[in-house]
């Protein structure tokens, strides 16, 4: 248990309530699992807020990842961040749109797991986006589980409910993942993106390239060098690459560029005073001992500024490439990196490209 609300999360701006809720498919590694945040009705009655980090098990991994102590590290982490709840309705009632949400699929960076950018997921959903958020499996996570049956002479349909760890929806034969979430058909599957952080971010780019139902991609501080040099022939766009100003190198963004060349519509910003973890929930860290952990949590932006800045940078992005009749283009100017603490391409020290 913590001791205190040690994330200070940015109120969400949009017009919808926002809901959330966990979805695993499969009862093996090849299965998938994801955290969905969505538009909700206004419920009746109180709704418990979730868990931020979910379990204790992320608490540890989180220091292992971090090249902590597992146990005294996770208790540590437990004690700070175990209490700390996301400002949304778990499991909260879909409110249904008879054209249809656009739906974002995200890809967590190295080290991560499905909750780390909730503040950008519950503003994106309050603006009328479904956000999946989904736990990769390739341990890549600072940690993930998968639920299976347990041999059935050793199993009785309660002990099969004990086992769960968090509350989930299991799918039944035939099913879709979207299914679950979307009887109604408020999901609008000819408007999807991909969007990502870090190696989330070049696996964002790999999607695009791959899976043609997906419009546009929106690459969070990318980190490029996992992909092979032969990919960038084969290179889809359009991606909108938002930088941090303390990560990229000179080579890195000479990968961008790749792209960007094959793809007019695809471009580069760079958000000043941002590091790598201004993109992540990390940066809206109380206190100064437990962010003492998580080194350059925060550069000179204000991270509430930030927010708002790369917020409204993807919201102009995702209009132009999902044709949404929306007034995010008010923002176009962001997608150049024409506003306060934004400049287009690299950052100053890395102008030489």
């Amino acid at each position: 248990m913590g001791v205190s609300q040690s994330v200070g999360f940015p109120p969400v701006t949009g017009p919808h309530l926002v809901g959330c809720g966990d979805v695993m498919e499969g009862q093996s590694l090849q299965g998938s699992f994801f955290r969905l945040f969505y538009p909700c009705q206004e419920a009746e009655e109180t709704m418990e807020q979730p868990l931020w980090i979910p379990r204790y098990e992320y608490c540890s991994g989180l220091a292992n990842y971090l090249q902590f102590n597992k146990h005294w590290g996770g208790l540590l982490f437990n004690l700070a961040m175990g209490s700390c709840r996301l400002p949304v309705s778990w499991n909260g009632p879909f409110k249904s749109k008879d054209s249809g949400y656009p739906l974002i699929i995200f890809s967590h960076g190295l080290g991560a797991f499905r909750t780390l950018y909730s503040a950008f997921c519950m503003e994106l959903a309050s603006r009328g986006f479904v956000v999946a958020v989904a736990e990769h499996r390739d341990q890549s996570a600072a940690t993930t589980y998968f639920c299976k049956k347990a041999p059935e002479k050793n199993q009785t349909i309660n002990e099969s409910l004990e086992e769960e760890w968090i509350p989930y929806r299991q799918l039944g034969e035939g099913e879709t993942e979207f299914h679950v979430r979307n009887p109604q058909g408020s999901i609008d599957m000819s408007r999807v993106a991909v969007m990502g952080h870090s190696f989330g971010g070049t696996t964002a780019i790999l999607t695009l390239a791959k899976e043609t139902q997906f419009r546009c991609a929106v690459a969070l501080d990318a980190w490029m060098f996992p992909l092979e040099r032969g990919f960038y022939p084969k290179a889809r766009g359009p991606v909108f690459f938002i930088n941090a100003e303390k990560f990229q190198t000179v080579e890195s963004i000479n990968l961008m560029k790749k792209i960007c060349t094959q793809h007019e519509q695809s471009k580069i910003i760079t958000v000043l005073g941002s590091v790598h973890r201004s993109q992540t929930d990390f940066a809206f860290m109380i206190g100064g001992l437990i962010s003492k952990f998580f080194s350059q949590t925060r550069g000179s932006l204000d991270p509430y500024e930030g927010q708002r800045i790369m917020v409204q940078a993807m919201l102009a992005f995702l209009q132009k490439h999902l044709d949404l009749k929306e007034d995010y283009d008010q923002w176009n100017n962001l997608i150049e990196g024409i506003g306060p603490s934004l400049t287009p391409g690299a950052p100053h020290h890395l102008s030489s490209l």
